[in-house]
């Protein structure tokens, strides 16, 4: 849903990249040897002059169960879902007033092999009308 929602990383307000164009990518640097794990704030906001309804974000690629997303709870992450699974977010708005926050979390294990993973995506779906 590029024409109407876009994702940004909370801590400076820059858009991450979409598909394709590694510009702005999530990333999190992680030690396979350590089993180690890292999250990321984001928020998602609908285009000026729309809101998007229904608004689920979700994880897709060949490493997509390493990676899990939460609400976002006054500033930390809420319960985070299984690994893989879907985050329903809910109505979006436009501005910062229809911001709504979200953490994405990656982890990995000793027995996978290091490498820079570019196949994980963050999709948002929903229903987007004009207000």
């Amino acid at each position: 849903m590029p024409d109407y929602i876009n994702m940004y990383f909370a801590a400076d307000n820059s858009q991450v990249s979409e598909a394709g164009n590694m510009k702005n990518p999530i990333e999190l640097h992680l030690r396979t040897d350590l089993n180690e794990e890292d999250e990321v704030r984001l928020y998602l906001e609908a285009e000026v002059g729309y809101q998007v309804q229904e608004a689920v974000v979700s994880i897709s690629g060949a490493t997509s169960d390493k990676w899990a997303l939460a609400p976002d709870n006054a500033g930390s992450p809420g319960a985070y879902g299984a690994y893989g699974a879907p985050l329903l977010l809910g109505l979006v708005g436009a501005g910062s007033e229809g911001r709504v926050y979200f953490w994405a979390k990656a982890k990995t294990v000793d027995t996978e092999e290091a490498k820079k993973d570019i196949t994980v995506t963050l999709q948002v779906n929903g229903v987007a009308e004009p207000v």
